[in-house]
């Protein structure tokens, strides 16, 4: 394998493996997918990817280091993060029981909520200052080290050589397969089972309420 293929399919791990575990952001996007269908999912991924660029950019400017030098930023974003998120909790439950189908959702909902949302968590700019900017330079990064969750147990088994361009298009073209992929799945297993749809929507509202009090949970203990 050249090493410019392997670049490209080492940053497609990268992204998807960072993509695919539980969070907010696959909160909001099964949300979307299974009240409004595939499109209205896809756009709430597009959202937060979205956000992972104008990060990355940012980071490689040098420009988001200033929420690392002002805690009071951090914890500032971490309350309006909880805010809008038990917002979108109440706002999926409340759908969760109408009669949404695809042709009767706003256009582009998904994408400005999981946007908005990408763009006040700090933990996700927090990676990008690390890990994320680290892609462009000359080093090493243990892939799947920084899975959520399960990264501890997977240190060490895919190291990959970073500075290479190629390296940042597959991370995001890792993305992409999830944001499109996670739902498809959910749209297919809810033609599939009448009842699944309501169930992920009460789900994802329960999952999206869980995150905000952890986010402003967080935010007044870091006040204290």
């Amino acid at each position: 394998m050249s090493s410019l293929v392997a670049a490209l399919v080492f940053g497609a791990v990268f992204g998807f493996a960072l993509a695919a575990p539980p969070g907010p952001m696959n909160a909001v996007i099964a949300q979307e997918s299974v009240l409004r269908g595939w499109w209205a999912g896809v756009a709430a991924g597009l959202g937060a990817m979205t956000a992972d660029a104008v990060f990355f950019v940012l980071a490689a400017l040098g420009v988001v280091s200033v929420v690392e030098t002002y805690p009071l930023l951090q914890r500032a974003m971490l309350g309006v993060g909880g805010v809008l998120l038990l917002y979108f909790a109440y706002a999926a439950a409340r759908d969760a029981g109408s009669n949404w189908t695809a042709a009767d959702a706003p256009t582009g909902r998904g994408f400005w909520k999981a946007l908005g949302l990408a763009l006040t968590n700090p933990y996700q700019i927090l990676f990008w200052l690390t890990v994320g900017v680290g892609l462009l330079h000359p080093s090493t990064v243990d892939v799947l080290a920084h899975t959520p969750y399960v990264g501890a147990s997977l240190a060490g088994r895919l190291v990959v050589r970073t500075g290479s361009p190629t390296l940042v298009v597959g991370f995001f073209a890792g993305i992409g397969v999830w944001v499109t992929g996670f739902p498809a799945s959910l749209v297919l297993a809810g033609r599939r089972v009448d009842r699944f749809a309501p169930v992920v929507a009460y789900v994802s509202a329960a999952a999206l309420a869980l995150f905000g009090v952890g986010f402003i949970g967080t935010a007044v203990g870091l006040l204290g």
